[in-house]
């Protein structure tokens, strides 16, 4: 009796942790959807919303990593059972980050709002940002279903997502050879890129937790990447030194 009492609170554990994980993944979706809308639309309004929302997927990260850490000190999981809670801890840093870039994004929004527009390319960055919003939410439905089919198409869409953002660098760093003026909005724009680029990177390695959760194995690390560009060749594209403050 006293086994099962402790199997079934170990059910619950994992079935509240697993809980706060799809919570935390739509809050982040929400999150890249406003941002990219605040883009769009230039609408300051929606970007600090964003940017205040940031603290509600931080604060359930927290909570998840402490409830994660807490299972594995008082219920000794082995094999599979570990291996899930690993996974929910590697996911939730994953979508941790994703909601920091979407907080970037809604920063960098309220910069561009007194700029003059670039609207050359602005339906691409729009495709891109779209494609990421499909991936994430492929991600959480495959970690659902333990899908890994879901997860292995999610893997190679991701060299789309690397090939629209060398496009996109591309084409920023013609506009602003091309007018002295574009420099610092196509700045804003090639991180908001770049931004979104990294978030398909951490959807993938959810997708990737995904498949060792079920498998029991790993991708294969070495998988392909399409993103070629290197800031290194282009210093004065530094994030390090955006060109204007974007506080905090």
């Amino acid at each position: 009796m006293t086994d099962q009492h402790i199997q079934s609170a170990f059910d619950r554990d994992l079935e509240e942790i697993q809980a706060d994980i799809m919570k935390m993944g739509g809050l982040v979706e929400d999150a890249i959807r406003k941002g990219v809308e605040s883009l769009l639309t230039r609408n300051e309004e929606i970007a600090e919303e964003v940017r205040k929302n940031d603290a509600r997927i931080d604060s359930l990260a927290e909570q998840i990593n402490e409830s994660a850490a807490r299972v594995i000190a008082l219920r000794a999981p082995t094999a599979v059972d570990l291996r899930l809670i690993l996974s929910v801890i590697k996911i939730s840093n994953n979508l941790e980050r994703i909601g920091d870039y979407a907080k970037n994004i809604a920063k960098r929004t309220t910069v561009l709002a007194h700029m003059r527009p670039i609207d050359e390319n602005i339906g691409a960055l729009r495709r891109m940002a779209s494609l990421v919003q499909s991936m994430l939410k492929d991600a959480l439905d495959s970690y659902v279903q333990r899908d890994v089919e879901i997860s292995e198409n999610i893997i190679a869409v991701d060299q789309d997502v690397d090939q629209m953002y060398n496009s996109l660098f591309r084409e920023y760093l013609t506009f602003m050879m091309e007018d002295p003026r574009n420099i610092s909005a196509c700045m804003h724009l090639h991180f908001i890129a770049k931004n979104l680029e990294r978030m398909g990177d951490h959807i993938t390695s959810i997708s990737e937790q995904v498949v060792y959760l079920v498998t029991g194995e790993r991708p294969d690390e070495n998988r392909p990447k399409a993103d070629t560009i290197s800031l290194e060749n282009h210093p004065q594209l530094n994030e390090t030194s955006p060109p204007k403050s974007l506080g905090t």
